[in-house]
């Protein structure tokens, strides 16, 4: 496997009895890119999101993140994976700087390196002015950063993000957007969304599943191209077996 491969899915098969969530799914994910997963409710997002951070197990097929094995070694996959799930479990009672550095303990990273690193991630997602205040007090937006702030604490070489900016105001989803797109910079990202606006403007590349397939695969201009649509919505459709919308 080339070195510029960070996730690398083969064959991916998940079951809830007699359903197959995920479907032989296979794709892989490079070092840098930024990587919008769609499509409809239940395709089997979250479900393939579970399976890559080691939540849940698969029942065929095989995964790896950074060389390392999700049937081998789940430990070590975690250690390269940052993780915020659609709904965040954070601690409302704590403070933001009791949450990070609970979050770091649990981490095992030494003081001296906990430290350094809640400075970072309290200073890339924004979070000074809020850092002494009690989670239970901050709004929607700022309880995305603070998960967020957790999943890039330990360094870890892929974010994989389950709908960030769900349930945010207008305001609050720009500014998320922005700030993934500047931990992109530094980090791969994988996240899931419904919005085809997220994509293309965050986005250098997405996948579209469909009834845990992948029903298509590239940037949104390809896709569009692919597809012979003029706009990723209709990319969408098209790729999920529904007609398109006119223009």
């Amino acid at each position: 496997m080339s070195a510029d491969i960070l996730v690398d899915v083969n064959h991916l098969v998940k079951t809830y009895g007699p359903l197959r969530a995920v479907d032989d799914l296979s794709f892989q994910v490079k070092r840098g890119e930024i990587v919008g997963l769609l499509g409809p409710n239940g395709a089997g997002k979250s479900t393939t999101m579970k399976v890559l951070t080691c939540y849940l197990v698969a029942d065929g097929g095989t995964a790896s993140v950074a060389g390392v094995s999700i049937d081998v070694d789940p430990v070590e996959v975690r250690r390269h994976i940052g993780y915020l799930p659609e709904n965040a479990p954070l601690y409302t009672e704590m403070r933001v700087k009791e949450y990070l550095e609970f979050a770091g303990r649990l981490r095992g990273m030494p003081a001296a390196r906990r430290r350094e690193r809640i400075d970072w991630a309290v200073k890339a997602c924004g979070l000074e002015a809020k850092y002494m205040s009690p989670i239970g007090a901050l709004s929607r937006g700022y309880r995305q950063r603070v998960g967020l702030a957790q999943a890039v604490l330990h360094d870890p070489d892929l974010l994989i993000l389950d709908e960030p900016t769900s349930g945010l105001d207008p305001i609050q989803l720009i500014e998320i957007r922005k700030l993934i797109m500047e931990i992109g910079k530094t980090k791969t990202v994988f996240f899931s969304t419904h919005i085809m606006q997220e994509v293309e403007a965050v986005c250098n590349r997405a996948l579209i599943i469909n009834r845990g397939r992948l029903a298509a695969d590239g940037s949104p201009s390809e896709l569009k191209t692919k597809l012979g649509v003029n706009n990723l919505e209709n990319a969408f459709l098209k790729a999920t077996g529904h007609e398109a919308l006119t223009a």
